[in-house]
């Protein structure tokens, strides 16, 4: 049959040379076939670049002509692979990127397959910006459209907050522009009624004034790392986040959002913390800086006036291209002690391989604010925890694996009141067995709005692989 489907493949690509594609016994397969997840095996009927909307209406149309299963790839960064399925055609939207800014300078229409680096860089050039997650190579359609926590959200709000207009190819094969309804479905349905070839969102100046103590352009931040004294890591940890509690306690400003990290350093173990300061007050940022550098001892500080690109150049290295192992997540009201010591005790034995980490982000501000035109399930003010039990070195992947779920286990069993129910898409594990878990869990209330779509817009499931698989969930 897969030989079969690719003969037919072949003669469509035949008439439509411009449609890159390549096989798995292609010179470039194992490039393109590279992803976040190592430990997806499956192997792509084809991978295959459209160049445009209409190359992905063809696409579609083909393959449920054909019976032909596909997969929809962007950054490649979904943690359980799902760019790729078994003996599936894999669309990577990849050559779709492009960024074109209103004349009014407060939307921009953008390709279904621009990754976050790429966005923010043609941005910073109109002096604009707009939320985005902390690692460029991430697909900004999947990190958005599933929520979108990052370090810009606090003053703006979530990815799903940003997206004010769409158009996506339906189980049908059509290009068709989302309608409010619809809309409301991708601000945290992502593509399970389609694929996204564009989507229009919110963007803003960050016009920086002048000062005797920065040279000054429009799109400035304030932002690096603190690398803390880790040498006592459990104490290290409980200390700041003590601290930060009650600094926060005061009130904190929008412009302002610090995420937690614990790597594995060529030094051994460290805690990180990431700064963003997003304000043309950069005097008023280095006052917040100063506070955060007290709830620690600070051994290194990278923090300068930079750009929303430099910051993720700057995080690139912090962050693996591909891994072996399994992520978990748990949202938290409030980093409370009995949190913070659960975690502390976890980070002493973390594996000591590079994939290995522990993330600290928090959802506050804008990004907290309800939105009835959105599905995403939780916007009650919390900590969300990457729980990461990756390994570059497969030897190290079932301790990495057996130390993150212990810790995910361990977590779960503290004071239930402070661990919120609701879980994100994003990082939370699939579920592979049907009717095996709530749906509830990932979009809260908003679960029957997102069945009623799917039901109205892909009643046959031709989105079979979109994330998450609703036939899976109750």
């Amino acid at each position: 049959m897969a030989d079969a489907n690719l003969a037919a493949l072949e003669s469509l690509f035949a008439k439509h040379p411009h449609i890159t594609y390549v096989t798995p016994s292609s010179p470039d397969y194992t490039s393109l076939r590279k992803i976040f997840a190592r430990d997806q095996e499956a192997i792509p009927l084809a991978i295959t670049r459209p160049k445009s909307a209409a190359d992905v209406s063809l696409l579609v149309k083909f393959a449920v002509s054909n019976a032909i299963k596909f997969t929809i790839r962007t950054g490649g960064h979904n943690l359980s692979g799902a760019a790729f399925a078994q003996d599936a055609l894999a669309i990577d939207m990849r050559d779709i990127s492009y960024v074109n800014v209103s004349r009014d300078k407060k939307t921009a229409k953008i390709g279904g397959g621009i990754l976050q680096f790429d966005l923010a860089t043609a941005l910073d050039e109109e002096g604009l910006v707009t939320p985005t997650g902390a690692v460029g190579s991430v697909g900004y359609v999947g990190w958005s459209t599933y929520g979108g926590y990052g370090p810009l959200s606090r003053q703006w709000g979530l990815g799903v907050d940003q997206i004010v207009g769409a158009r996506l190819v339906n189980s049908e094969g059509d290009v068709i522009i989302a309608d409010e309804r619809l809309l409301k479905g991708l601000r945290g349905g992502g593509g399970l009624f389609g694929v996204i070839v564009e989507l229009e969102i919110k963007v803003y100046p960050l016009k920086n004034a002048s000062s005797s103590l920065f040279i000054r352009r429009n799109g400035q931040v304030l932002t690096g790392t603190l690398i803390l004294d880790s040498q006592d890591l459990n104490s290290t940890f409980k200390k700041f986040n003590a601290g930060y509690l009650e600094l926060a306690s005061s009130g904190m400003p929008k412009e302002l959002v610090v995420q937690q990290l614990i790597v594995n350093s060529p030094n051994g173990k460290a805690m990180c913390v990431a700064f963003m300061w997003s304000s043309e007050d950069l005097e008023a940022g280095q006052a917040w800086l100063k506070k955060i550098e007290a709830l620690a001892t600070v051994v290194m500080n990278t923090v300068a006036v930079s750009t929303v690109p430099g910051y993720l150049q700057g995080n690139a290295a912090l962050v693996p291209e591909s891994v072996h192992g399994e992520g978990y997540t748990h949202n938290f009201r409030k980093i409370t002690n009995e949190v913070a010591d659960v975690i502390a005790d976890s980070l002493v034995k973390m594996t000591e391989d590079p994939g290995c980490m522990f993330v600290v982000h928090e959802l506050k501000g804008a990004s907290a604010t309800p939105n009835a035109s959105s599905v995403f399930g939780t916007r009650d003010e919390h900590f969300m925890l990457e729980i990461l039990g990756y390994a570059l070195d497969i030897k190290n992947r079932e301790t990495a694996i057996a130390w993150a779920n212990d810790t995910w286990a361990a977590l779960g069993k503290t004071e239930s009141d402070n661990l919120l129910p609701g879980t994100y898409i994003s990082l939370d594990r699939p579920v592979l067995k049907p009717g095996t878990a709530p749906l509830s869990r990932l979009y809260g209330s908003n679960c029957r709005d997102v069945l009623a779509l799917k039901k109205e817009y892909d009643a046959k499931d031709v989105f079979s692989y979109a994330v998450p698989q609703l036939k899976n969930y109750i």
